[in-house]
């Protein structure tokens, strides 16, 4: 392969089982491939590699893959208006660019920004399925906000994360956490009041948001004080927190570049 472009994308997750190809299942990643074959008429060999893969129902409002082709793409604007036309209408490209042979699509990702969408205390529009998850009990957000800066700084997240194996890492550092009322997405039929959990890091662990986001609702319902929190990412900790929160509500908002 003597060509390299990286392709920024957003897809909404909620009919997808996650990004990564899997037998007899609809992924997004098996409908990009699918498109550029058909854009291709099957003649031009390509692979495509993400920047990360996101679970099922998990959207993403800006993330990226490289497109590896034997061929040079000639107009860029064509490429992308091509490539819409015939992708799901829940999928969308947004920009294309060339890079070169030793840019490293996973190793050069510098930040990724996750926010999770939710609303609680009542039952929401059904609309609202599909991107923000509903709490039905009433939730102390006060104190949630509070809680959610105790992620922020470097910790051990390993009662955070599922599939815990002995060669992964779970000392991760979290840029900045913060829990804000919703101006990021809006619908006619949100509820009047919605929120969001902004985090920003270099890399997160399996079902490390979810979890986190989890933890933040339990508190929320106090179940859980501060301080249970603050000793659960302590290095020596040992405890589970064991509540994961529905994927739908989380959404890959953002990815920088080294």
């Amino acid at each position: 392969m003597s060509f390299f472009y990286l392709i920024s994308i957003q897809y909404l997750g909620f009919r997808y089982h996650g990004w990564q190809k899997q037998p007899n299942l609809k992924t997004v990643h098996l409908m990009i491939d699918k498109t550029l074959n058909y854009i291709f008429e099957g003649t031009i060999k390509f692979k495509t590699l993400a920047v990360g893969r996101t679970d099922a129902m998990v959207s993403a409002n800006e993330t990226a893959f490289e497109l590896f082709l034997e061929q040079p793409i000639l107009d860029f604007d064509e490429f992308i208006k091509q490539f819409n036309y015939y992708l799901p209408q829940d999928i969308r490209a947004l920009t294309i660019k060339e890079v070169d042979k030793d840019f490293n699509i996973i190793q050069n990702a510098k930040l990724k920004e996750y926010v999770y969408l939710f609303a609680h205390g009542q039952k929401a529009h059904p609309f609202c399925a599909s991107i923000m998850t509903t709490f039905r009990d009433a939730l102390d957000i006060k104190l949630m906000t509070k809680g959610a800066k105790l992620f922020e700084g470097t910790h051990n997240f390993k009662g955070f994360c599922s599939n815990v194996s002995e060669n992964s890492v779970y000392i991760r550092e979290v840029v900045s956490c913060e829990l804000i009322e919703n101006t990021l997405i809006s619908a006619s039929f949100f509820p009047k009041e919605s929120y969001v959990l902004k985090v920003k890091g270099e890399g997160f662990g399996y079902n490390q948001i979810r979890i986190m986001m989890g933890t933040l609702v339990k508190l929320g319902k106090h179940e859980i004080a501060l301080e249970d929190i603050s000793k659960s990412l302590q290095p020596e900790s040992i405890k589970v927190m064991d509540y994961i929160a529905p994927a739908s509500g989380l959404i890959l908002n953002s990815v920088e570049f080294k």
